[in-house]
């Protein structure tokens, strides 16, 4: 992890039955679905409401995700969120997973974060709080 990083929330999740696939382990596309809570529940903690009705919000425009050792059920996941230098609109976000009760790290993310003015689908300058965090 980049020393530029800073953590900014740590959550768990159970897996669930239904977030593996046929090969027994947890479904690639639910690990989206894990750093995607840990990032809504980090912007929530932040006290910026998300929901369609907000005036702006967090949108992503691309992520990403290196599978390192599959997960699979039960477990419950540890999900680290991190944060790095902000731009205008924009900020990376980095994840880490890992399983409670193991120190390995089971997958890494990343995904950029842009601000987003609801009413015209443009960009927007970062909240002045978002941004005093770095």
């Amino acid at each position: 992890m980049d020393d530029a990083r800073k953590l900014l929330h740590t959550t768990r999740m159970p897996v669930r039955w239904g977030d593996m696939d046929f090969y027994g382990h947890v479904n690639n596309t639910v690990y989206f679905r894990f750093f995607e809570q840990a990032r809504v529940e980090w912007i929530e903690q932040m006290d910026f409401p998300v929901g369609p009705t907000e005036a702006t919000g967090a949108v992503i425009i691309n992520a990403s995700c290196t599978f390192l050792i599959p997960v699979n059920y039960p477990a419950t996941v540890i999900v680290k969120v991190y944060g790095g230098e902000p731009g205008r609109s924009s900020l990376m976000t980095w994840y880490e997973l890992f399983v409670e009760g193991d120190d390995r790290l089971f997958a890494e993310g990343a995904a950029k974060v842009v601000w987003m003015d609801n009413s015209t689908n443009k960009s927007a300058p970062l909240p002045d709080r978002l941004r005093a965090l770095f």
